[in-house]
């Protein structure tokens, strides 16, 4: 089985204990207004452009099929509606001006480059985490990377929303080690705003994988002036606090990367200006969430 995958970044240390490989499969089921992988939202290939490095050789004109570019008054021009991702002009490019964003992989593919470091895992007490996007909107995919990863006797963990069907979660349990939870807002009203979706389902799913026996890490991105509030703050360790299998809360502090990316997607980025929340801001919103739970809480 094949399935799209936009990165596989190799000696990861935030996503799950140890040492790991994080797989990144595309698409994505919410659209959080703080992504900061937006080339991971659309489960279809895209085209990274970074204009500001383009040294007008022309190459790309000379070889796209659909004349989605054109070089003019020294200003290369790329029309988007005209392109249809065939990658010839990312293959022709000498400075990475252009770039697919994601490749079509086979799961013995993908588990084959992630057992290159298996001393590694095997050292750290590592492994394979799958990531996105969501890796649910993959499933059958997600299933199969899986299954061979624990063939080969590797801890694995999974990156979800929680925004998917609940009998994929009870088929999936016993392949994951460790599900690291995307717990995103408190306030239904709220979810749904920022994320496009309610949190009804993403709620319902995180109580199902706890009744099955999993250890959960609940993973929190912070945004301020978002979800930086007490109210959000008792939810989280609220939530925490009513399940069996949360084994600790992790913060995750908002970064403003995603905005160019959403640059060279050619996409806006709804959150520009937002800047990174120094030490002593983080620190605090640890605290806060601390001070209602004895869960541990980590930064991410």
């Amino acid at each position: 089985m094949n399935g799209v995958v936009f990165n596989i970044q190799r000696f990861s240390i935030n996503d799950g204990p140890g040492i790991r490989t994080t797989v990144f499969l595309k698409g994505c089921p919410l659209n959080c207004v703080w992504c900061h992988n937006p080339e991971s939202k659309r489960l279809q290939n895209e085209m990274f452009f970074a204009e500001e490095k383009c040294g007008l050789c022309g190459k790309c004109v000379s070889v796209c099929p659909e004349q989605a570019h054109t070089v003019k008054e020294n200003t290369h021009i790329f029309d988007r509606s005209k392109c249809v991702l065939c990658g010839r002009c990312a293959e022709e490019c000498p400075g990475n001006v252009l770039e697919l964003v994601a490749r079509e992989m086979s799961a013995d593919a993908v588990i084959a480059d992630v057992m290159r470091d298996k001393i590694f895992y095997e050292n750290s007490g590592g492994g394979v985490t799958l990531s996105g996007g969501e890796p649910m909107l993959q499933f059958e995919f997600a299933c199969e990377l899986l299954e061979k990863a624990k063939e080969r006797g590797l801890h694995t963990c999974i990156e979800t929303c929680g925004y998917a069907k609940g009998e994929q979660y009870e088929k999936i349990a016993g392949l994951v080690d460790i599900f690291l939870f995307d717990y995103k807002e408190t306030d239904e009203k709220r979810h749904l705003s920022y994320t496009g979706a309610s949190n009804r389902l993403i709620l319902e799913n995180l109580r199902l994988i706890d009744s099955l026996g999993a250890s959960i890490i609940l993973r929190c991105p912070i945004i301020p002036s978002l979800n930086d509030r007490d109210d959000h703050f008792r939810g989280i360790a609220d939530t925490a606090n009513s399940l069996t299998g949360i084994k600790e809360i992790n913060v995750e502090p908002y970064h403003p990367l995603g905005s160019g990316k959403a640059e060279r997607l050619g996409k806006a980025y709804p959150l520009d200006g937002v800047v990174f929340p120094d030490e002593a801001q983080v620190r605090e919103w640890m605290d806060r969430i601390q001070q209602y739970t004895d869960v541990t809480v980590r930064k991410a």
